[in-house]
C-alpha cells in the first residue's frame, strides 16, 4: 500500500494502519479498515479480546470496554479517514477537539467486534468533524459526533 501516492487496497491491514497513524500498542485501538470512500465515510475493525490492559481494572470480574476508549477508536478510524482524503494531513498528528452528542446504548466485552462506521460531516480549515457509530453484533453500541484538528 503506497497511502503517499493514495494506491490503497482494501482491506487495510494492521500494517498499513500503522504506516498511517502514530498509535502503537497499548493504544492503536483499529485492527483493519474494510470500507473507504476518501472524503465521506470509512469502516474500520477493532476486535476487542481479554488481553485488552484495560479489563485488569475495569473492572476485575466483569470485564467492560470504557467509553471513552470506543470513542478513542472512532477517532482514530476517522483519522485515517481524514489521512487518505488529504495529502496535506498524512504524518500529522491529530487532536480532540470536541465531542458531542455520546450516547452509550450497548456494553462492550471481550470477545465483541467493534464494526466503527464514521462519516466526514465538516471540513473547515484545519477543523474536522465526523459522525461515527460503533455496533457490535448489528446492534448499535456508542454514537457520537467527534471533532479533531491536525497539528
Amino acid at each position: 500500500m503506497t497511502t503517499q501516492a493514495f494506491d490503497v487496497q482494501l482491506p487495510i491491514d494492521i500494517k498499513g494502519i500503522m504506516e498511517i497513524l502514530p498509535h502503537r500498542y497499548p493504544f492503536l485501538l483499529v485492527d483493519r479498515i474494510v470500507e473507504l470512500e476518501r472524503g465521506k465515510i470509512i469502516t474500520g475493525i477493532k476486535n476487542v479480546t481479554m488481553n485488552e490492559p484495560f479489563f485488569q481494572g475495569h473492572f476485575p470480574g466483569e470485564p467492560v470496554m470504557p467509553g471513552v476508549l470506543i470513542l478513542e477508536a472512532m477517532a482514530q478510524v476517522g483519522s485515517i479517514l481524514a489521512c487518505l482524503s488529504d495529502p496535506e494531513r498524512m504524518g500529522r498528528l491529530a487532536y480532540f477537539a470536541g465531542v458531542d452528542k455520546a450516547r452509550f446504548r450497548r456494553i462492550v466485552r471481550p470477545g465483541d467486534q467493534l464494526v466503527l462506521k464514521l462519516e466526514m460531516i465538516k471540513q473547515k480549515g484545519k477543523i474536522i468533524k465526523m459522525a461515527g457509530q460503533a455496533f457490535v453484533d448489528e446492534q448499535l453500541a456508542t454514537e457520537a459526533e467527534l471533532m479533531a484538528s491536525f497539528a
